[in-house]
């Protein structure tokens, strides 16, 4: 892909790839790792998630238009490599026995994608912790899932 053309969009406008296109493609399990790779690649490049659930579609009979598709978007990527998310940032606290009828602690969390508020939440702690330290380890714990 040295010298392939950079291209601005992950997929063609307007291209609908269908199952029984063309021929197929002659290596599966190359089409299927380069999709697999594609697949774990969106974690940090979001932008491309619609362009690759659509080949993923078509794992088990590829066809030459799908193969077409996937350099489409190897090409897509070539074109900024530096691209995509570079900060996931989380933020947590607990109030320690705040509640007055049951002594449970309160948890909250945010999170954030590029600087971009992702999820939020408040909940009331199952257990009545002992000490502020747990309840806010737990919020950290509640915080790590999420993030996970």
């Amino acid at each position: 892909m040295l010298g392939a053309q950079l291209i601005d969009t992950p997929m063609e406008p307007n291209r609908k790839l269908l199952k029984e296109e063309r021929e197929l493609f002659g290596d599966l399990g190359r089409y299927q790792r380069l999709v697999g790779k594609l697949n774990y690649i969106t974690i940090t490049r979001p932008d491309i998630s619609y362009a690759v659930s659509v080949v993923s579609q078509f794992l088990q009979t590829p066809r030459i238009s799908h193969w077409d598709a996937v350099i489409h978007i190897l090409r897509y990527l070539k074109r900024a490599p530096g691209l995509g998310l570079f900060r996931i940032e989380a933020f947590s606290d607990a109030d320690w026995a705040e509640s007055p009828l049951d002594r449970r602690s309160t948890t909250g969390y945010c999170t954030f994608v590029g600087g971009n508020l992702v999820t939020w939440k408040s909940k009331k702690q199952t257990v009545v912790v002992r000490s502020s330290a747990e309840a806010e380890s737990r919020a950290m714990a509640h915080t790590t899932s999420e993030l996970t």
